[in-house]
């Protein structure tokens, strides 16, 4: 008998399997991709908050990764940790959540706790996940446990993790959540329990909704205090040295990532679905924080028709595309639209990111500078599209020609700032 399968070994799964191994759980793993899991069984890693090392030491402690779904018939309890992106009409692609229940359901067994982790909207699990579940004939909260608790992953955060990041868990019965709550018991330090399975799906939108508009909100002071020669940075700054009641938000040149470009549209679709009118906050901060990349744009032009160049024809060197600082990950990264704009008005696009090889952007692949300071000193405009530490930016903005900081991150006064 395994402990826990999880099914889906990503940002998500992968991370979570690990601190059950730790813990002394036998863990299985299972996902469609065999190029995945032959790499984890080799003791190689594909995200970037495990290392090989770190992966190579899960296996010696017993884990196993596989495309076998008979094995999630062994385990006490299965994890579904699949992506849900957004579908074509705004909501949640539900998909793979699908494919992986049925999974589940071919191979349910009595007393088998089902553990929802995928973002989704208010709903998923009792109207979607458990009639799956009970197409095999046992009943949920009867015959096995049905409960959600979201991911809370943050790729890169070096403070918080997957144990000292408190876990909510809803169940879909008192004695479900019960069994939900022992499981994370063994290896998350805090499990905070909400009244049923829809009070954690809300949960998790609530907690990017609420930094998705006030992101937006963020995003639209910067463009009427630029107008009005007030530098926002130092604003926000000023503001931070309140000891209560205000968090600090910044503005950027989009948002990306896992989460906040697509979980709030998860709610707004479900009110818009279930209730017939719009979530109005959350419609204007997409409208807003969707705008920054042409607002980026038009800055740039700015700055260089201050020089006397178009935009077309000059050479523009895009520093960081990645989502967020100091990893790899590209997910819904604004840099992509960004360039998109940028080449749609003839400039000569490069990049560099020390943590990306090869960026596939713009249908090919966007010319990646190898010696940076020389391209600084080269290009008619550097935009620092994220801020990497390995970053020196306040020497490359001295080296550039024209250095537009996007992340409020230089401190000097040859950069334009956002």
């Amino acid at each position: 008998m395994t402990d826990v399968v999880i099914l889906g070994l990503g940002y998500v799964g992968l991370p979570l399997a690990r601190e059950a191994v730790h813990a002394g759980a036998s863990v299985c793993g299972y996902d469609v991709n065999e190029a995945v899991v032959a790499n984890l069984n080799a003791g190689r890693s594909h995200v970037d908050d495990l290392t090989d090392a770190e992966v190579a030491e899960m296996r010696a402690g017993g884990f196993t990764a596989t495309t076998d779904e008979t094995e999630i018939a062994s385990a006490a309890t299965a994890v579904i940790c699949v992506p849900t992106p957004l579908s074509e009409d705004g909501g949640p692609d539900l998909t793979a959540v699908e494919a992986a229940t049925r999974a589940v359901a071919r191979n349910l067994r009595p007393g088998m706790l089902v553990i929802l982790e995928s973002t989704t909207y208010p709903g998923t699990t009792d109207e979607i996940v458990r009639p799956l579940l009970e197409a095999s004939g046992l009943r949920a909260g009867v015959d096995f446990h049905l409960a959600f608790s979201p991911e809370r992953i943050d790729p890169g955060n070096s403070q918080f993790g997957p144990r000292n990041t408190p876990k909510v868990v809803g169940g879909h019965t008192p004695a479900c959540a019960d069994l939900a709550v022992s499981f994370y018991g063994r290896f998350v330090d805090t499990v905070v329990r909400t009244k049923g399975t829809r009070e954690a799906e809300m949960a998790k939108l609530l907690e990017n909704t609420y930094r998705h508009v006030n992101i937006a909100l963020v995003n639209e002071m910067a463009r009427f205090c630029h107008q009005l020669g007030i530098d926002l940075w130092d604003v926000i700054r000023a503001a931070s040295s309140k000891p209560f009641g205000f968090q600090a938000f910044y503005p950027g040149p989009g948002v990306g990532g896992h989460c906040i470009p697509i979980d709030p549209n998860y709610l707004s679709h479900n009110v818009r679905a279930k209730l017939g009118y719009p979530f109005r906050f959350v419609e204007l901060a997409q409208e807003i924080n969707a705008t920054m990349p042409d607002y980026v744009v038009r800055r740039a032009q700015d700055i260089l028709n201050d020089a006397g160049l178009a935009a077309n024809g000059s050479s523009i060197l895009m520093l960081g595309v990645t989502y967020k600082p100091d990893i790899a990950d590209q997910r819904e990264s604004p840099a992509v639209p960004l360039a998109r704009l940028l080449d749609g008005l003839g400039a000569k696009l490069s990049y560099h990111d020390p943590y990306v090889d090869r960026w596939d952007c713009l249908g090919g692949t966007v010319p990646r500078v190898e010696d940076l300071h020389t391209a600084v000193a080269e290009a008619d405009l550097v935009i620092l599209v994220q801020g990497h530490r390995a970053y020196d930016v306040d020497q490359l903005a001295g080296q550039a020609k024209r250095f537009f900081d996007t992340r409020g991150v230089t401190t000097v006064d040859t950069a334009h700032r956002l």
